[in-house]
């Protein structure tokens, strides 16, 4: 697979189309009346062509993988709860609380949207940390969507596992605090950093880009801060308000 920052065009629908910047923040879901990092936001960000839709991934005391943002969900903490407690849990919109494995089911369907997937760093151990990096890149292989997946993770050791493993896949770094000099000495493919700290240091976008490495920025909503990440010319913009962003990278 090339890196995708390397590719000026994406496949869709058999046509070639440029790329937009946009991913959708744990999906399409603010203005769809769907719950975040559900299968349904999922599906709206398709259906509005974003570039890539992003989630995030932990794992249960029996080592299932579940679709969730943060560590708990309607009191049940997702790392020391079985799978039989977790699968009677429906999102806010009645939707199961879904699992990696049908969520990328889910994004099989199509390949016009990209996977963000986001390994969530554990708060029990580092080694869980490691493990759960090993079983998304195991489930994304044996799902075979290796070709639209794309993972972020604000662990170091996460993201080098993950290029361990899977040596092709592309891998961005979330946590802020390595150079462009650092991430391309790792191997790593770019960086997804706040908007606050690329604002700070603005000097990392071209230096990215002078060495072929990509910049993703999370999370602009605001319409100045939209256009000002256009205007810098980053390679993605992670956004809750996918919408509004499309028709401004227009």
């Amino acid at each position: 697979m090339l890196a995708i920052g390397l590719m000026s065009l994406v496949s869709m629908d058999g046509m070639s189309q440029k790329k937009n910047k946009v991913i959708a923040h744990r999906g399409a879901w603010k203005n769809t009346g769907v719950t975040e990092n559900s299968i349904g936001a999922l599906e709206h960000a398709i259906k509005l062509g974003c570039y890539g839709s992003e989630f995030d991934v932990h794992m249960s005391a029996d080592s299932v993988l579940y679709v969730l943002h943060d560590h708990s969900i309607q009191g049940t903490n997702i790392e020391t709860t079985n799978s039989a407690e977790l699968s009677k849990i429906k999102l806010a919109d009645g939707e199961a609380l879904p699992t990696l494995e049908a969520y990328l089911k889910a994004g099989a369907k199509q390949k016009k949207t990209r996977l963000i997937l986001e390994i969530k760093t554990s708060k029990i151990s580092k080694e869980r940390s490691l493990a759960l990096a090993t079983k998304c890149v195991e489930l994304v292989k044996k799902m075979k969507v290796e070709k639209i997946t794309d993972y972020i993770a604000f662990s170091w050791d996460v993201c080098l596992k993950v290029k361990e493993l899977a040596p092709k896949a592309h891998v961005e770094y979330l946590n802020g605090d390595k150079t462009p000099d650092e991430i391309q000495a790792a191997g790593l493919d770019g960086i997804d950093y706040h908007l606050s700290v690329l604002k700070k240091k603005e000097d990392y976008i071209p230096a990215m880009r002078q060495k072929k490495l990509t910049t993703n920025v999370w999370t602009v909503n605001d319409e100045a801060d939209l256009k000002y990440f256009l205007e810098k010319d980053v390679d993605y913009i992670t956004t809750n308000e996918p919408e509004l962003l499309l028709t401004l990278s227009k």
